[in-house]
């Protein structure tokens, strides 16, 4: 159909992150201009490290640096009076204009080359336009969810699920070599409450009058469980011992709560690369850390338990690994995790928590010390809770009664897609109000319509010019207007928000990113007609939209959301 989209224009040098290209030319030219004002003043001066950032304003220009203020003390002149001799000494190819503002900040305006350059770049790239290499492979493991299986996903363990699973796809984009972990606690107490709640209500079922105890399950899950149990089993498990009975009872509800977390997670899109049982822990990698960390001097005996020395490592008291009853604490497990984690050769460790354990991280951190190992190599992102409003009103919620919303009622009252932006749409570090009113809304309120329309509205126009006679030799020269440019910088951005929102872990920068791209081509497509009476301009704003759609199809791919053709 169309000879412009099969990337035949050439895009000469691949530079797949045109932005980080773009400053690191800025900053060498601002270098050289300082080298050149210090040998004229005859001073000899070490330079500091330059910045270059976007101005909030755009009539700014695309760039700006305070490297003349930082510079006046050793000049012994004002910082405009540095700023004007930089700018007399300035020279770049990809510089159209420079001029001083404030009290000396050096505004620059590039000469828009290089965002044509970019449009070619996206042709060339494809699906693949945003990823490089800059992670280098580094091995990194993100565990997240790792909810006990003794009931369904609610609504915080879904922020933290969509959290964990865009910030690995983000990773991966930006070159590291991304591992996703699920780590099941199976064991311990709360998998027995989940047993002996499964057992009274299967014996319920069957007649018996017996009352749940106060720390019992009571959700109806239980009780569908029980139901199960009783539909093909009939009474044949009452005739094992109560022990027996108890097992079998808490083996089959673990097991169905297990299968049910993993389709509600698949129904979201996220997949696990590994499903890690703490049971496996406890048949003698507990036993083995413990003594690891005991030969190295990190444990003593008190009070008849076993004590790890978390405070020789920044943490605020020692912990108990070993209870007196010869039983280990949970932590004696982490830290037996961890360890684990570490011996299969991770790079770097990243736990998405809810913000509730938040204490647990200088213990967990102090036990990753211990074994020899740099702290830094343990990142924690903590998950702040979620308060889901219908009607404006919050939607109360107790998971011991049962009485709370699932991670698949909100799948099925505002779709896949709506639930996983809006899970990802606020920082990790900020409270969030689920607004299921606004996410089932199909109007431009609904940020994830919008986005989506965008896309929608970009196959509309292609529809529209299947017969359209178009250049073979565009000229992109000719965008030129402000929505176009504006546009243009944003598609140009995107592999230099890919790394800004890996390096800092905050996977929400890409979903602000995408509903930026998207009112900027709302914008552009209001303002520019795109099928002009020119074939010329027709062809090269063409080409932009292709671009853009690119783009939009590339990040919405990376958020786990669809790019529909019809809305």
């Amino acid at each position: 159909m169309v000879k412009v989209f099969n990337g035949k224009r050439g895009a000469g040098k691949l530079n797949k992150n045109m932005i980080a290209y773009v400053e690191k030319i800025l900053i060498q030219d601002l270098k050289n201009a300082l080298y050149n004002v210090s040998n004229k003043q005859g001073l000899e001066i070490e330079i500091p490290a330059i910045d270059v950032e976007v101005p909030r304003e755009k009539s700014h220009g695309d760039y700006a640096s305070n490297i003349a203020m930082k510079l006046a003390g050793k000049f012994h002149k004002s910082p405009r009076d540095i700023a004007t001799l930089i700018c007399e000494s300035f020279n770049s190819e990809i510089v159209d204009s420079v001029d001083i503002a404030g009290p000396g900040f050096i505004n620059f305006t590039l000469d828009r080359t290089w965002l044509y350059e970019t449009l070619d770049i996206i042709m060339q790239e494809g699906s693949h336009y945003g990823q490089t290499d800059y992670g280098n492979k580094q091995k990194v493991q993100i565990e997240f969810v790792s909810a006990n299986p003794t009931g369904p996903l609610h609504v915080g363990h879904s922020r933290g699920a969509v959290v964990g699973d865009v910030l690995a796809s983000i990773m991966e984009a930006a070159g590291y070599n991304v591992e996703r972990e699920y780590y099941i606690n199976n064991a311990g107490n709360q998998m027995n409450i989940l047993g002996k709640s499964t057992l009274i209500r299967y014996k319920q079922l069957l007649g018996h009058d017996i009352n749940l105890p106060e720390n019992a399950y009571r959700g109806e899950y239980i009780v569908d469980i029980s139901r199960e149990i009783k539909n093909k089993y009939g009474n044949k498990i009452l005739e094992n011992s109560e022990e027996e009975q108890l097992d079998f009872c808490r083996d089959f509800a673990y097991k169905k709560m297990l299968a049910i977390i993993k389709d509600d997670l698949a129904d979201y899109g996220i997949e696990f690369d590994y499903w890690f049982s703490e049971r496996d822990l406890h048949k003698g990698k507990v036993k083995e850390a413990i003594a690891l960390l005991r030969d190295k001097g990190f444990i003593y005996e008190k009070d008849d338990a076993l004590w790890f020395k978390a405070t020789d490592f920044n943490d605020r008291k020692d912990r108990v690994v070993i209870k007196s009853d010869g039983e280990p604490t949970y932590l004696a497990a982490d830290i037996a995790y961890h360890l684990d984690k570490m011996k299969r050769g991770y790079e770097h460790l990243i736990n998405i928590w809810g913000a509730d354990h938040h204490g647990y991280i200088s213990r967990v951190r102090a036990a990753i010390q211990a074994f020899g190992y740099s702290g830094d190599q343990l990142e924690i992102v903590l998950i702040q809770l979620v308060t889901l409003l219908r009607d404006g009103k919050k939607v109360p919620m107790s998971k011991r009664e049962g009485n709370f919303v699932t991670m698949r009622d909100v799948l099925e009252e505002v779709g896949k897609d709506a639930a996983r932006y809006f899970y990802i749409m606020r920082s990790t570090d900020s409270h969030f109000d689920f607004d299921l009113d606004l996410a089932k809304e199909e109007s431009t309120n609904n940020p994830v319509y919008y986005i989506q329309y965008a896309h929608a509205r970009i196959c509309s126009i292609f529809a529209n010019i299947e017969d359209f006679n178009f250049e073979d030799n565009i000229d992109l020269n000719l965008l030129t207007t402000a929505e176009e440019v504006e546009l243009m910088k944003l598609l140009a951005r995107y592999p230099e928000e890919i790394r800004i929102s890996a390096v800092n872990k905050q996977p929400h920068n890409m979903a602000s990113f995408a509903y930026d791209l998207a009112n900027a081509f709302h914008v552009f497509y209001n303002k520019c007609r795109v099928i002009t009476g020119d074939d010329k301009l027709t062809s090269a704003r063409v080409y932009l939209v292709k671009a853009t759609q690119q783009v939009l199809q590339n990040v919405l791919s990376l958020l786990g959301l669809n790019a529909p053709e019809q809305m």
